[in-house]
């Protein structure tokens, strides 16, 4: 390799680094002059749940409630999958509730979504998982039918259990945005890593 060709490579790769840490400049200057729509909103509570894992650099978030009968009850939510949609509405969370009784190695689970407008959203049921023990999950066990063909009033009982519980539309509209919130805060966050990395001379 000639002197001449590792110059031309070097210069070739320098702006393609340079154009790539405009299109990064370009891209934070877009993220904090036009905010999401929901990123100043604030909306639903925490209820009686207090926040037991919240990391940076999660996705997920972990919600916990203590009854004084000694009954537990978990949620943890992530925000599903993204649609590809320009308009930036509020994705669904994908939610998992727990629900632990005193004195019993089993629990029930519930496998749920809330999605539409984080102000008034909408909550289902997807499963209803009781699992006998937390020490031996064993994938082959039967956890139960699917939800979707319990009987009606079933499946509004087991909603009305949950909403007992404090699964409800408050808690749902804070998760919601919460998240959304959360992945934006981390997406810009990744933004500036990456710009970071790109500037770093060798």
């Amino acid at each position: 390799m000639t002197r001449v060709t590792t110059v031309l490579r070097r210069a070739r790769k320098a702006i393609q680094d340079f154009d790539l840490l405009k299109a990064l400049q370009s891209e934070i200057n877009h993220e904090l002059s036009n905010p999401a729509p929901f990123q100043n909103e604030e909306c639903g509570s925490l209820g009686d749940f207090s926040i037991e894992w919240d990391s940076r650099n999660s996705q997920d978030v972990l919600l916990r409630r203590r009854f004084e009968s000694g009954e537990e009850v978990a949620v943890s939510a992530i925000l599903g999958a993204d649609a590809g949609t320009e308009d930036r509405l509020p994705r669904e969370a994908l939610v998992k509730v727990c629900v632990k009784k005193p004195g019993l190695s089993s629990i029930l689970q519930f496998d749920c979504r809330g999605f539409g407008d984080y102000r008034v959203p909408n909550f289902q049921i997807d499963n209803a998982y009781y699992i006998a023990s937390t020490s031996g999950l064993d994938s082959s066990a039967y956890k139960g039918p699917s939800f979707s063909s319990l009987d009606p009033t079933l499946q509004t009982e087991f909603l009305r259990y949950l909403q007992a519980r404090g699964i409800e539309e408050n808690l749902i509209s804070f998760l919601i945005l919460h998240l959304h919130k959360k992945e934006q805060g981390q997406y810009v966050n990744w933004l500036h890593r990456l710009q970071a990395m790109a500037a770093h001379d060798e």
